[in-house]
């Protein structure tokens, strides 16, 4: 299935709507859900990192630099402090 995204319906780009994603199998019971960033210059940055939907799990693998970490603990992002610009 796709849907046209509305700001981009004149010039006909369609973006696909994913309805299911791959179990975790390190849990078994979560997803892995992709996520995704901006780099320095400020391009998006798609499927930079994966990581469970299951709480307790906490499984999670990015690429930093073109490295790959897997593991890395989970910090809470609202103690994150804001870069001024």
């Amino acid at each position: 299935m796709t849907v046209l995204c509305s700001r981009h319906q004149s010039v006909g780009w369609r973006w696909p709507v994913v309805t299911s994603f791959p179990k975790c199998r390190k849990c078994n019971a979560g997803d892995l859900v992709p996520l995704s960033d901006f780099g320095s210059q400020g391009a998006a940055i798609y499927f930079k990192a994966w990581a469970c939907t299951n709480p307790a799990c906490g499984f999670n693998i990015k690429i930093r630099n073109g490295d790959l970490y897997i593991d890395e603990p989970i910090t809470n992002g609202a103690l994150h402090a804001p870069r001024g610009r």
